[in-house]
């Protein structure tokens, strides 16, 4: 029988407290690294989550487009969300104040408060002051401390709550578009991570705010293409009418203006009577039609003097007895009278009036002059014909220009964004009427003038004239024409000493009319 080997520990004490130790760190170290797993989950989660809100931005930026509503209510939400904030608003600057545009969490008593509250800059509107200088992020840890007491807007929200709050600026480069504000109930700072995130919505903000105003700009602009070829349309349709011309001139332009009355005014001596009006009606409407002294009218004196327009935001402000009938008969408030010239001669004036004091862009005021350059163009157009119709033993000839106008009117009304059509059947018109054999039309481009539509030249001719340079000089036609600022006729080019371009690769198409 074998006997049972004695097994003896050395000193078992140490050894199960160092088994104890050990187990102990590696506990330690097993939480620790699921506290960093959690760390981790928790950071993706929020990333996750970030994603998703920056992508629903995006979406509802996608689908709105020019409307800029739904976009600052879900950059609110969003923001509000995942930076957990209790409020939000956002504010949009005009130039001279904020105005807030759309609101988070706020109840509504605070939401009626702050619309009371203008936002300009200057005293006692830090935030605001200091966005308009240039800062991005304006963060105050507690509405409660000094430099907030005595703050409208920072008063109003610490009455209902709000503690700590941060401010991000919306900037389209250097340039100031509003700005976003989120509040918390609790003294809890918003941390580098969550300013950096409001930051982006403040981007995603600025992307909307700039697809809105490039969207309008194309409307606009098409808006006031399509105006101007209907405009067109209607003087190519009724030479030597002026009554549908002027007609359609005021609606067309008071349409895009947002204008309620108006009037289109002819000079006739030193009288000034109107042949076409918007909205006015009743005695107000006869007086104008009757017609009044130029030189007694504060408006029209100015136009006679040579200003390029009159605009006055307050007609209230101005004393005169018509100016202040247009108040009473009409409530007219903000007027602007743009004059109708022939080159340096008054011919009349178009007036458009707002019922409120909102004055016009300059956007606006060169929309109306571009009407009046066409009321002028109408005013020219009738003349000549009536001068032509004058004339009976000249009335094949004068009724081959009518008929040439129209059709050049034709072309500029189907050719709006294109205008070489125009350039083309200008010079080719030219030269028909004038019994001419071939012709150019040279137009600046920088500090020279180039040849950009020809009529009746070869192929190789033409691109040999389009190369050619032309500056103010004797040496060629179009060099005297820009010298001397006039019609310039030359009898015989090879007889002209000073004449220096050479023609000799003339090669004109033979041509029948």
């Amino acid at each position: 029988m074998s006997a049972t080997p004695n097994i003896t520990l050395a000193n078992p004490e140490q050894r199960i407290a160092d088994l104890e130790h050990q187990l102990a760190e590696r506990d330690a170290e097993l939480a620790e690294r699921e506290a960093e797993l959690v760390e981790c989950i928790a950071e993706r989660d929020a990333a996750r989550d970030q994603q998703a809100a920056t992508a629903e931005v995006l979406q509802v930026i996608n689908s709105s487009p020019g409307d800029l509503v739904p976009v600052f209510d879900a950059i609110l939400e969003k923001a509000t969300r995942v930076c957990e904030a209790a409020f939000g608003t956002l504010s949009i600057w005009d130039g001279e104040r904020f105005h807030w545009v759309a609101f988070r969490g706020l109840p509504a008593e605070l939401v009626e408060a702050l619309q009371q509250l203008l936002t300009p800059v200057g005293d006692r509107r830090p935030v605001a002051d200091r966005i308009v200088r240039g800062e991005m992020v304006i963060s105050a840890p507690d509405l409660r401390e000094a430099e907030w007491r005595g703050v409208p807007v920072a008063q109003a929200f610490l009455r209902h709550g709000a503690r700590s709050c941060v401010t991000v600026a919306l900037r389209k480069e250097e340039r100031l578009l509003g700005l976003i504000t989120i509040y918390r109930e609790e003294v809890h700072p918003f941390t580098d991570k969550q300013i950096a995130l409001l930051q982006n919505f403040a981007a995603q903000a600025v992307i909307a705010m700039e697809n809105a105003r490039l969207l309008t700009e194309t409307r606009e602009a098409l808006e006031r293409q399509t105006a101007t070829a209907k405009v067109l349309q209607v003087i190519n349709a009724s030479p030597g009418d002026l009554t549908p011309v002027f007609d359609a001139i005021l609606e067309k332009a008071h349409a895009l203006c947002g204008v309620a009355h108006g009037g289109l005014v002819l000079r006739e001596g030193e009288t000034f009577r109107a042949v076409a009006t918007h909205s006015y009606s009743g005695r107000f409407a006869e007086q104008l039609r009757h017609g009044y002294r130029g030189a007694d009218n504060p408006l029209t004196r100015s136009l006679l003097d040579g200003e390029r327009f009159v605009h006055i935001p307050d007609l209230a402000q101005v004393d005169h007895p018509m100016i202040q009938a247009s108040g009473e008969n009409a409530g007219v408030r903000t007027g602007l009278y743009v004059p109708l010239r022939k080159d340096d001669e008054l011919l009349g004036m178009i007036s458009s009036c707002r019922r409120e004091v909102r004055p016009f862009s300059e956007k606006e005021i060169a929309l109306v002059e571009n009407f009046a350059a066409q009321a002028v163009i109408a005013i020219e157009n009738a003349r000549l014909l009536g001068e032509l119709r004058e004339r009976p033993y000249d009335l094949e000839e004068s009724l081959e220009y009518q008929t040439a106008t129209s059709d050049v009117l034709k072309v500029i009304s189907r050719s709006t964004f294109d205008l070489q059509p125009i350039l083309d059947s200008v010079v080719k018109t030219a030269v028909r009427l004038c019994n001419a054999e071939f012709g150019h039309l040279a137009l600046r481009d920088g500090e020279v003038y180039r040849p950009f539509a020809s009529f009746a030249f070869s192929a190789e001719f033409d691109s040999y004239v389009r190369q050619l340079t032309f500056t103010p000089s004797r040496e060629s036609l179009v060099g005297r024409v820009l010298l001397e600022a006039r019609v310039v006729q030359i009898s015989d080019i090879t007889a002209d000493p000073e004449y220096a371009v050479r023609w000799s690769r003339i090669s004109a198409r033979s041509v029948r009319y």
